[in-house]
């Protein structure tokens, strides 16, 4: 019932951006053998300008070909062919996570010159923080396409009145949508969120406001008992004193 949801378009472009990530700084730091910084910009930049390439730039090209023998070619043999709707989405956006890490690399420069003056600057390239790559994702998640379930010639919008809009390669595409996670649904396997624990004060995914699918919540007091104030007392043991606190637990309706 999950197959095909903006939730499983997600998981697969952070699937395949992380391999990408892990891969290419493993590379970079010397711990794979058979990859290393990215040898093609060794030589090269702009003199006129007054930099150069050097260091240790990140080879994502040898972390994306990892992660397609790794992530797609799998998916491929499970129907043993890549031609279904579902498996064909899959790929592009595991491909889209890819893409992502890509799009998102940057260059990085030291300078050098008499007292900290950049008359010369050496550059690499370096992939952003995962962190950074994840927001991205994030964001191509929440503005997902919804495509047809039934693959003709190539991957096409759902909504016939956006057919001739071009699907981008960063962007990220369900068949299905999602089921309703506020709810709980034995057959589907989700818990709902009712008696969930959210932080009232919080705008964010644990704020009671959004966790609680605007269902409201309950507040209770909860008493807390622990050792506090400890002393070591010659000789030999530790002193010590028993504090109580009392908080304030929101919990969803």
């Amino acid at each position: 019932c999950f197959v095909g949801t903006k939730e499983t378009a997600f998981i697969h472009a952070v699937t395949s951006a992380g391999l990408v990530h892990s891969v290419t700084r493993s590379c970079s730091a010397g711990n794979v053998t058979e990859c290393s910084c990215d040898l093609s910009l060794r030589h090269g930049g702009s003199a006129s300008e007054g930099w150069h390439w050097g260091g240790c730039s990140d080879d994502i090209h040898y972390g994306m070909s990892f992660s397609r023998k790794f992530l797609d070619v799998p998916l491929k043999n499970v129907t043993g062919k890549s031609g279904s709707g579902l498996v064909v989405m899959n790929l592009h956006n595991s491909e889209a996570g890819r893409q992502a890490v890509a799009k998102l690399m940057s260059v990085d420069c030291r300078c050098h010159g008499v007292s900290g003056s950049c008359a010369v600057k050496t550059c690499w390239k370096t992939m952003s923080s995962f962190d950074k790559i994840g927001r991205f994702l994030k964001e191509k998640y929440e503005n997902s396409i919804q495509i047809s379930d039934r693959l003709k010639k190539k991957l096409r919008r759902k909504e016939k009145s956006q057919r001739k809009v071009p699907i981008g390669k960063e962007d990220l595409l369900y068949v299905n949508k999602s089921p309703n996670y506020c709810v709980e649904d034995q057959k589907l396997g989700i818990p709902g969120t009712q008696g969930r624990e959210c932080n009232r004060t919080s705008q964010g995914p644990d704020g009671c406001n959004l966790l609680c699918c605007g269902r409201g919540y309950n507040t209770h007091v909860v008493r807390h008992v622990e050792r506090c104030e400890c002393k070591f007392v010659w000789c030999c043991y530790v002193r010590c004193r028993r504090c109580e606190t009392m908080t304030d637990v929101h919990t969803c309706k």
